[in-house]
């Protein structure tokens, strides 16, 4: 009998062991990726301390890119969460660990010097590379456009990757993300430099197109951050987060319906 009894307990394990049963064969159509957006990192350091830092440490992406040959590296896989972003927020949603792709690229940031910050360049086949990958993931995940990031956009007040130097405009042209109209700009530049809006509307303008923004009206550092954050981005010639005309005519272009 006890041996019927540890018999029938095995089975029972052995059932309980291998989760239920489930029925796959019914899918539903209203469904999508839990995945909203991408986020663009540098690592600050080379290859062999970002493979460190990013397996063995407390923070990890779901890709790395290195550059010298450019090889794209997993680390985690999409269907799991990657602790890259920190405290985060874009488009109202905050803390985006759970919403997104981390993409972190070897590259060394910048170092203080004599001159200010002296940013190292990326490599044309490291930006191949992300193009390639950024193209796979929008198709696999179905996202729209302006969901690739960078994490100077989510975290303007701690971060500043991935720096000056990232090529966005090639994003733009690669059809990943949208850029304003040149000829759209150079108009809108001419009329706000008559007239540049107050703090308040470069605060308002910035809040609409995703960053978290204090709507104080009053130009502080915060806000200086931000604004620091969207010239990096979309005129990196110059980000010394001081509002002006072409700053506002940006704003204004990529607001704009189908700007």
């Amino acid at each position: 009998m006890r041996l019927v009894f540890l018999a029938l307990t095995a089975l029972l394990l052995a059932a309980c062991s291998s989760g239920p049963s489930i029925n796959d064969s019914f899918s539903a159509r209203s469904q999508s990726s839990r995945v909203q957006y991408i986020v663009l990192h540098y690592t600050s350091t080379d290859l062999a301390h970002s493979l460190a830092l990013l397996t063995e440490g407390e923070v990890s992406s779901h890709y790395l890119i290195d550059a010298n040959p450019p090889t794209i590296y997993r680390l985690v896989d999409e269907d799991r969460r990657a602790w890259h972003a920190g405290d985060s927020a874009w488009q109202g949603r905050t803390w985006l660990n759970a919403s997104t792709l981390g993409i972190e690229l070897v590259n060394q940031g910048y170092a203080e010097g004599p001159n200010g910050r002296a940013w190292q360049p990326y490599s044309e086949a490291q930006i191949d590379a992300l193009i390639a990958l950024l193209k796979d993931l929008v198709q696999r995940h179905q996202l729209p456009p302006d969901s690739i990031i960078g994490h100077s956009d989510i975290a303007p007040q701690r971060k500043v990757d991935p720096g000056p130097l990232f090529p966005w405009r090639r994003l733009a042209e690669a059809g990943l993300i949208r850029w304003p109209d040149a000829a759209a700009v150079a108009r809108e530049q001419a009329r706000f430099a008559t007239a540049l809006p107050d703090a308040a509307w470069f605060q308002a303008q910035l809040q609409r197109l995703g960053f978290v923004t204090p709507q104080s009206g009053v130009l502080d550092e915060a806000t200086r951050n931000v604004l620091a954050a969207l010239q990096m981005k979309y005129r990196p010639a110059r980000y010394d987060g001081e509002p002006d005309a072409e700053t506002a005519a940006i704003l204004q272009v990529l607001n704009q319906p189908g700007g």
